[in-house]
């Protein structure tokens, strides 16, 4: 059940990827924005600024032609006639003739003033200054640099947009026959031009219109027509002025141009300088500018923000869309996933997690989950296993208590019967006293056994056992141990056997260790063999493979080229059933484990000989037939070279491959008959 200010897992990812990817959308929006404006801005600027180029360029090459042509003009010969249809059939060749455009040709008379020809009407055009050319040596030929060159910045009804009116005025002289006489100056030839800059405005590249200013801040040439002939103080534009200043002082560039226009508009300029000789002596530096609006130079900015516009609902719609399919792909898996871990309780042991889904990864996760449950089940079977083994493990401990008790007692009984029937005279003689002295010594070595067998097991588990390995001899070792037992064997009159490999001397074990495993087997051998029986204790070198098909407690691998020193106890008894294998090694555990059981003990043998073979590296073995006998076999490893029987010499027993083969022969230690 979802509680407060819970929300489910499809609303959480759509917002998420909402709320992520919106404001990154915004964001790009506005950066790509900003960087199209500047890009834009700055394509604007450097055409403009090129612009302006040229256009100068084009009113000094313009300039240039005009006066070469008409100081060419007026040398013609025609000048010269007196006939006015003569002069004026020359004036409209010439204007039609020049490449620029030429609005008006005059030709005034120098004294009067007066118009001899003109292809405009009798209204003077120019005005020019007579006097400069009075002091300069008359000649036929006219230099260009003597054509003057005034600037008409007035507003006609007729005149373009951005054009500039220009009047070029040049001295016509009379011919003289002798070349030391002085030509007479006798007409003026005027022509009037308005050069226009016809660059049109595209989206891709901006060419602006042409303002053209004068240094002392006149506008000669001027988009409105209101702004022709006025100043820029007149104007009121600080940036215009600033403009016109950094350009006479030679400074390249761009500016905005706020309020250009009089309804507050920004414009953006390019600008260059042209140097403009007025006659011979006079220069003046000219401003061109190329201006146009910043609308205009941004036009293609208004399609760009309308694309990304549209590229951000796309966007916008792409992401909705692909986040109602994210969370449909996502969502549903790991709410059936969901489903599925909330009703495990109540779920069939054959039903599965969901799975086939479109996401690896959420098909990783079903199948770890039927993993996890698998495991689980698997846990909990075994912890059922375990907790039923935990109490037939405490019922054999009571059991085991029991029987330690009762195995305690009997002992103890003895060795206070004993000492108190010494102790009280109640012997007829010292023999008596005696025998019930040794019943009550054999009573406090068996006590003495049990402890030592229960404190070696617990010293064993708790890992504070260390061997102490040393070269024993082998032989003595094992006859001391049919000593211990021989007691037992000689009151069942039991046939010891001793059979030893002849190569065996010494060997590096733990001494003490080694007897109470050997005496440990033979004792269980004595106990459980039937009077006039047999127990044999063989002594022989042996390998890995030969111990790979025994039964053992332990099923470890085991390298088949590892020698072993074997330690083999046989006997003729009552045999284990096979049933009852799996107890012989436990602790606290024996085959028979009622209180009315037939032979004593402790279970704890075995167990201990089991785990003090484990310590040397070893491993213990055993076989046995039911009413037949049973055979139990230490196997210690032989990891260094060992001193054998000086009569057979120092051997690896790597090279004994069939040691088990060449035993001696049996020696029967105690025989009764």
């Amino acid at each position: 059940m979802a509680k407060l200010r819970q929300s489910s897992f499809r609303r959480i990812l759509l917002a998420r990827l909402l709320l992520l990817s919106i404001p990154v959308l915004v964001t790009g929006e506005i950066v790509a924005y900003r960087k199209a404006r500047s890009g834009l801005l700055e394509t604007a600027r450097a055409s403009l600024t090129a612009s302006a180029v040229r256009k100068g360029e084009g009113v000094r090459d313009a300039l240039t032609s005009l006066r070469t042509n008409l100081a060419t003009a007026t040398t013609a010969a025609a000048l010269q006639s007196q006939p006015s249809d003569e002069l004026q059939g020359f004036l409209g060749q010439l204007q039609q003739a020049s490449a620029i455009e030429v609005q008006c040709v005059q030709l005034t008379d120098a004294q009067t003033q007066q118009v001899v020809a003109s292809t405009c009407g009798r209204l003077a055009i120019a005005q020019p200054s007579i006097n400069s050319w009075a002091k300069q040596q008359r000649g036929v030929l006219i230099n260009p640099a003597a054509v003057q060159v005034v600037a008409q910045p007035l507003k006609l009804p007729n005149q373009d947009a951005d054009q500039l009116r220009l009047i070029l005025s040049a001295p016509v002289y009379v011919p003289q026959t002798s070349k030391s006489q002085v030509s007479p100056l006798r007409y003026v030839l005027s022509l009037q031009s308005a050069l226009h800059q016809h660059e049109i405005s595209s989206t891709k590249m901006t060419f602006g219109h042409t303002v053209v200013i004068d240094e002392d801040g006149t506008i000669l040439a001027h988009p409105n027509p209101d702004r022709v002939g006025q100043t820029i103080d007149q104007a009121g534009n600080d940036h215009l002025q600033t403009l016109v200043r950094d350009a006479i002082v030679s400074k390249q560039g761009s500016l905005y141009l706020s309020t250009f226009e009089e309804n507050g508009a920004d414009w953006l300029a390019g600008y260059s300088l042209v140097q403009v000789p007025m006659d011979g002596t006079v220069t003046r530096t000219w401003v061109v500018l190329s201006a146009t609006p910043l609308t205009a130079a941004l036009s293609s900015l208004n399609e760009i923000q309308q694309v990304l516009s549209i590229l951000m609902i796309g966007f916008l719609t792409a992401i909705l869309l692909a986040t109602l399919y994210l969370a449909r792909d996502l969502a549903r898996p790991i709410e059936q996933l969901s489903d599925y871990a909330l009703q495990i309780r109540e779920r069939d042991s054959s039903d599965r997690a969901p799975k086939n889904f479109k996401v690896r990864e959420l098909n990783h996760l079903a199948e770890a989950l039927d993993s996890m449950v698998e495991r689980l089940e698997k846990r909990t079977e075994e912890l059922e296993t375990a907790w039923q083994e935990a109490q037939v493990a405490n019922q054999l401990k009571s059991e085991f208590l029991a029987t330690t008790s009762h195995e305690l007692r009997t002992p103890l009984n003895a060795i206070i019967g004993c000492v108190r029937l010494v102790r009280d005279g109640c012997c007829d003689d010292r023999d008596e006293e005696l025998e019930f002295l040794q019943q009550a010594d054999d009573a406090a070595l068996h006590l003495l056994k049990i402890i030592n067998d229960l404190l070696d097991i617990a010293k064993i588990e708790a890992g504070k056992v260390e061997l102490n390995l040393q070269p024993v001899p082998i032989q003595d070792l094992c006859r001391q141990c049919l000593k211990m037992v021989e007691p037992g064997s000689e009151m069942k009159r039991l046939t010891l056997v001793l059979e030893l490999d002849d190569r065996v001397d010494r060997v590096p074990i733990d001494e003490r260790r080694v007897r109470q495993m050997v005496i440990n087997l033979l004792s269980n051998a004595v106990k459980f063999t039937p009077e006039g029986g047999q127990v044999k204790l063989k002594v022989w070198l042996g390998y890995g493979h030969q111990l790979e098909h025994d039964n053992r407690p332990d099923r470890s691998p085991v390298n088949p080229n590892t020698p072993y020193l074997c330690l083999e106890v046989q006997d003729s008894g009552i045999g284990i059933p096979k049933d009852r294998w799996h107890l012989l090694f436990r602790p606290f555990q024996q085959i028979d484990s009622s209180l009315t059981r037939k032979h004593e003990g402790t279970g704890l043998g075995l167990s201990l000989t089991k785990r003090l073979a484990e310590l040397h590296g070893g491993t213990i073995s055993f076989d046995s037939v039911q009413n037949k006998g049973s055979t139990f076999r230490i196997w210690l490893p032989l990891l260094e070279q060992m001193p054998l029987n000086k009569s057979v010499g120092a051997i690896d027993p790597r090279d004994l491959s069939n040691s088990t083969n060449q035993p001696t022969e049996p020696q029967p230690i105690t025989s009764q008959n």
